[in-house]
């Protein structure tokens, strides 16, 4: 009797531990990995290994767990056989029970709940706590059954459609950001912005632009003097110039070196004197890279043309910025089309808080 219950110990030993680091390797997220990685902790480069290449690990814990269960059931059968026989103890619903049925019951009983059901949901709970035993334990044995897993590998491998395809979408974020939310981890501020940041690239300089027919613009040769005293109380920190008409912008002037020029005594001097360069970009231009060129060159506006290079408008970082984080993209709607007329409406409510369009 007691090699029966050595088979069966052994058995659910080696099959409660595989549970055990499934669920734990299961559990961890990308963000905890990185975490001790910068707490420089021995194991997380180990982690980040079996992270980036999770087949290796789970394949050494199926074949410890094949093996255990496997063994465990022959051991377990053969002593149960020896010890009782085909012994016949009754007869239930015209069937023979015999005491290896039963311990064939009990033992598939015990290897449910003490090998998959309690180690899993404790792992699943203790995840944190048990990450470096898991780590340890794991490198021990996928090298003890390197030959097994090494094939093991090599058949998921072989099976899978898409070996580079991530497993987390962008909807799987924005889902992340709402749960984020509910368990108080995020702010509601903090989550819009979270979500506009994943439906970012949706928007195109267009939808946010000012346009056109609503820009200030000067005329080159005008003095700077005489564009002064005309727009005293201008908003407008850059001011576009143009040459023969809208459509030739050449650049762009500052509101703060006119006044400069203005308190030198240059006002005589035309506006194309302290014109600055001008980026231009398509109105079909993605607001992310615009973002991006705009930071890496230090720069703050840029001209919007049409596809015939005609001027359709301008776009500044603080238009950029707040479409950033003044929108409720996800919230309101779910496709590209409705995301740039959200934008649109959110440039008028913009615009007519600055006084750039009337109210209606």
């Amino acid at each position: 009797m007691g090699t029966l219950f050595f088979f069966l110990a052994i058995s659910i030993i080696f099959s409660f531990l595989c549970s055990v680091w499934e669920a734990v390797m299961l559990s961890i997220p990308p963000s905890f990995v990185e975490r001790k990685l910068q707490e420089g902790v021995s194991w997380a480069p180990t982690l980040k290994a079996f992270k980036e290449n999770i087949d290796r690990p789970l394949a050494g814990i199926l074949t410890l767990n094949t093996l255990a269960h496997t063994v465990g059931a022959m051991g377990v059968g053969a002593e149960a056989s020896r010890l009782f026989g085909g012994e016949e103890i009754g007869n239930w619903l015209g069937f023979s029970v015999t005491w290896e049925a039963i311990i064939a019951v009990l033992t598939t009983l015990a290897i449910l709940i003490f090998s998959e059901i309690i180690p899993k949901t404790i792992g699943a709970n203790f995840w944190r706590s048990l990450t470096g035993f898991t780590v340890n334990s794991l490198r021990i044995v996928i090298l003890v059954l390197y030959p097994l897993v090494w094939l093991s590998q090599q058949i998921t491998k072989f099976l899978k459609k898409d070996k580079n395809k991530s497993v987390l979408s962008r909807a799987d974020f924005s889902a992340m950001t709402e749960i984020g939310i509910r368990q108080g981890m995020f702010k509601q501020e903090e989550s819009n912005i979270l979500r506009n940041l994943l439906n970012f690239d949706n928007i195109t300089v267009k939808s946010v632009m000012t346009p056109r027919t609503v820009v200030k613009a000067a005329q080159e040769d005008q003095t700077i003097r005489n564009f002064y005293d005309n727009n005293k109380n201008l908003r407008f920190s850059r001011i576009p110039i143009f040459s023969n008409s809208r459509d030739h912008i050449n650049g762009f002037v500052l509101k703060d070196e006119i006044l400069s020029n203005i308190i030198d005594e240059n006002g005589n001097a035309p506006l194309k004197n302290i014109m600055r360069k001008i980026t231009i970009v398509n109105e079909n231009f993605p607001i992310p890279k615009l973002f991006t060129q705009f930071l890496e060159n230090r720069e703050h506006i840029a001209l919007v043309v049409d596809d015939f290079g005609g001027m359709s408008g301008i776009v500044t970082m603080e238009d950029v910025i707040e479409t950033l984080i003044g929108l409720e993209i996800v919230d309101e709607f779910d496709n590209t089309e409705d995301m740039q007329s959200l934008a649109r409406k959110q440039w008028e409510a913009r615009a007519k808080r600055l006084g750039i369009i009337e109210e209606e």
